[in-house]
């Protein structure tokens, strides 16, 4: 039976501080887009990484959260499935908090609901809206008051304040609200007690750069009537004198912070009667330089651990904050929260900083994704038998990476050995197979992002590999770009065994750097100026794959090469397979434009005349396999054909079958049939009779939806079949194949779907080249509007 295994997904983290969530040792779930990508971070023999994307819903994922395995979701045999899907708010959800069987959403239609889940029911059932009269509810947290069954819900608003909510009687009312905040209130957390006695924690992280801490725990009216009569009122007084001179002084001093120690009461309705708690400021963390993005409790394991907060920054930086407990005196204890660790980039000069964090490993890693959707984590080392009071050891290791916009392009290196994709958002990256060792000692090769060689100032249309260390991009500008591999990605390559590569390495600049206001990638010989003040250049870091802090800093390579010659920005972009020629084409609304431009890449000199002939953009180019011909296809319905002569490239033929835009065309490996793409749902097949000039269409295939990527699979030792892969503007991927010695008998052998393909416009589709070898025969990459990089084992049965 034929069929399709996942080997390699590269996916980006979408930028909302709700937009991830950890359950059990490590398992991530986040949004990527409109899908919701699922990371094992806890896989610590393979790391590979994303191993599924769920597609459920039509707009960009903007909240995570894991309830009980058995409600939220059910995995079997064929995968994940949605277990309810609701239309909740009028307008976008921009908070989610879920305790037990309850979940509250928080969305920009200034509505906070609560929902319920029935087990043996399928779906949610709305129990009750709450209307945020001032501002927006964008941050929620649900927790168990103390010693019951009470819950309660803070609120964190665009107003600058934490409502506070307790259910009684099944409904929500207002308690209290807790000011303090200068800023939006954008994340909250809950720590709950460990022990008996001990206070429930809420922390509350704002736009204005500052945590607060508040104690909540329950209050006896006696207390209140002794601690009156005792004072006589003087304590009121001194506290209320105490918050004049805070005031006071928040007003004289740059960044003072307003402090209030007023105790507020919450009155919660139990069976056993009516309960008091009290809420009272407990500290303000002060550290972060921007606003913070997300709180996170770390897991406690035993009671006596110290309780540790993870905060996220939009300034670049991770902390972690933990009690220290100072004496006053022989009998008192004041408990001092301070900044154990502080991760992340110095300065804050990254764009973004973080956009959140979560604890995974049971606390042993802490994580964090960045403005650009990449994720960075770092692992504690300390041993089980460290003491509390030991400063831990932390260290960096890898984590996952991907695109954050539409993925354009995808296309192997000429051996097979990685792949570079191009996409909307301004970079270039390169994905190899890394050999890795498991615990039983045997070896697999797991895929990873390896470098990033150009980070650019316009959105990339495409890239293709000249050779091994050489490659060319266009981008929504009208040059074209060719770059040469530096030294460190050369020791990158062969340290780590993706390739074994040898080509002048000494003679080669050791990386590359863009400088102030550039664009273009420029060489660099000296080591101390590869140094970067946040990924240092060292011995180490070309033995072990990059770090997302690394690939955005340090993997760039040197623009060896512009091309100029189009008048309008680069759309289509191809390479001849014995890599001496580059054609490239350019967005056009006249025929004086839609052109295509051949170079020699010997002297980076147009080769012939340009090719004319379309009226509107050209879409995709292709050479033949022998490079003896160029088909393009165009906007304005029609393929054309150019055959090489001495002086270039000329037209042979041409035809308009389809009846809407055609985007894309590939050869077959034999070079006597091509494929074309079309928007009218079809795929036709061309081939050229041994007598006589004309091409005509041997076989139409019909599509579900548009056709907008195919690729024809290359020879395989033994095969007597063609393979033939078509990308859906569905996301869906459909293979086709036929006997060797007909074109025109192709039958449909696969559907890929979208769990496992793409759910939006597929863009390109690329077969790995086999080079001989039988592991990659039969792997297919595709990349699409969703954002991702889908590598597929594609198994075809035999006839």
């Amino acid at each position: 039976m034929s069929q399709a295994t996942h080997l390699y997904a590269s996916a980006s983290t979408n930028r909302y501080s709700q937009a991830a969530a950890v359950v059990g040792h490590g398992l991530v779930a986040f949004g990527s887009g409109k899908l919701v990508a699922l990371w094992d971070a806890a896989d610590d023999s393979l790391d590979r990484g994303v191993f599924a994307t769920l597609p459920a819903h039509d707009g960009l994922v903007t909240c995570v959260a894991f309830v009980h395995d058995s409600l939220i979701a059910t995995a079997d045999d064929k995968g994940w499935h949605p277990y309810a899907t609701v239309q909740g708010h009028k307008s976008g959800i921009s908070s989610l908090s879920v305790l037990d069987e309850m979940i509250v959403t928080g969305g920009s239609d200034a509505a906070v609901k609560v929902w319920s889940i029935s087990q043996g029911e399928t779906g949610l059932h709305e129990v009750q809206s709450i209307s945020i009269r001032k501002g927006y509810p964008i941050s929620l947290a649900l927790a168990e008051l103390p010693g019951t069954k009470s819950i309660i819900l803070a609120i964190g608003s665009t107003d600058r304040h934490v409502h506070l909510w307790t259910r009684s009687d099944d409904t929500f009312v207002s308690a209290t609200v807790l000011p303090g905040h200068e800023d939006w209130v954008k994340c909250l957390s809950f720590k709950i007690p460990e022990r008996t006695g001990d206070a429930l924690i809420l922390a509350s992280g704002s736009q204005d750069a500052a945590i607060r801490l508040w104690n909540i725990e329950p209050f006896a009216r006696s207390t209140l009537s002794a601690s009156s009569s005792s004072a006589g009122g003087v304590t009121d007084e001194l506290l209320d004198a105490f918050e004049e001179s805070l005031v006071n002084l928040e007003d004289s001093e740059d960044g003072g912070r307003s402090i209030s120690l007023k105790r507020h009461i919450l009155t919660v309705k139990t069976p056993e009667g009516s309960q008091l708690f009290s809420v009272t400021f407990d500290a303000l963390l002060v550290g972060h330089e921007a606003g913070v993005t997300s709180l996170s409790w770390r897991p406690q394991g035993t009671p006596d651990d110290i309780p540790t907060l993870l905060s996220t920054s939009t300034d670049s930086s991770l902390i972690l904050w933990s009690p220290s407990t100072v004496l006053t005196s022989s009998t008192d204890g004041t408990t001092l929260w301070i900044n154990r660790q502080r991760f992340g980039d110095v300065g804050g000069q990254r764009l973004g900083g973080f956009v959140g964090g979560l604890w995974a490993r049971d606390g042993a890693d802490a994580m964090a994704w960045g403005w650009n959707g990449g994720w960075r984590r770092w692992r504690c080392q300390s041993t089980e038998d460290t003491e509390k009071t030991t400063l831990e050891e932390w260290s960096e290791v890898g984590a996952i990476t991907g695109h954050r916009s539409p993925i354009r392009s995808v296309a192997w290196s000429p051996a097979g050995e990685y792949l570079i994709s191009a996409s909307l958002d301004q970079t270039t990256r390169i994905h190899g197979a890394i050999p890795t060792t498991t615990h039983d000692g045997t070896i697999t090769p797991v895929w990873h992002e390896i470098a990033r060689p150009q980070v650019h100032g316009y959105d990339l249309i495409s890239a293709a590999f000249l050779d091994a260390l050489r490659f060319v991009s266009i981008a929504d500008e009208k040059v074209a770009r060719v770059f040469e591999a530096p030294r460190e990605f050369l020791e990158i390559v062969n340290n780590l065994g993706v390739a074994q590569l040898d080509s002048g390495e000494e003679a080669r600049p050791r990386a590359a750097a863009v400088p102030p206001l550039g664009l273009s990638n420029k060489a660099l010989t000296d080591v101390s100026a590869v140094a970067d003040v946040n990924a240092t250049y060292d011995t180490t870091r070309t033995r072990r794959r990059p770090f997302e802090g690394e690939l955005a800093a340090v993997t760039l390579w040197p623009e060896v090469e512009k091309i100029f010659g189009h008048g309008y920005e680069s759309i289509a972009l191809a390479v001849s397979n014995n890599k001496q020629y580059i054609a490239t084409a350019c967005k056009a609304t006249t025929p004086e434009h839609a052109i295509v431009r051949v170079y020699d890449t010997q002297t980076w000199q147009l080769f012939g005349e340009p090719l004319a002939g379309h009226s509107l953009t050209v879409t995709q180019l292709a050479f033949s396999p022998d490079d003896s011909h160029i088909l393009s296809v165009s906007r304005d319905r029609t393929w054309r054909l150019f055959e090489k002569s001495d002086s270039g490239y000329v037209p042979i033929a041409a035809d308009k079958s389809h009846g809407r835009i055609i985007w894309d065309c590939a050869w077959a490996p034999e070079g006597d049939i091509f494929a074309t793409a079309s928007r009218d749902k079809t795929v036709k097949i061309w081939q050229r009779p041994e007598t006589g000039q004309k091409w005509t269409a041997v076989a139409t295939l019909q599509a579900s939806a548009a056709a907008t990527a195919v690729a024809f699979a290359p020879d395989h030792p033994g095969s007597k079949a063609r393979t033939l892969a078509v990308g859906l503007e569905s996301g869906e991927i459909t293979i086709y194949t036929t006997p060797r010695e007909y074109a025109s008998q192709w039958t449909n052998a696969l559907i890929i779907e979208k769990s496992l393909a793409h759910i939006d416009h597929i863009h390109r589709l690329a077969w790995r080249p086999t080079s001989g070898r039988e592991d990659c025969a039969h792997q297919l990459a595709s990349c699409g509007e969703d954002g991702t990089l889908k590598l597929l084992t594609v198994h075809i049965a035999a006839e």
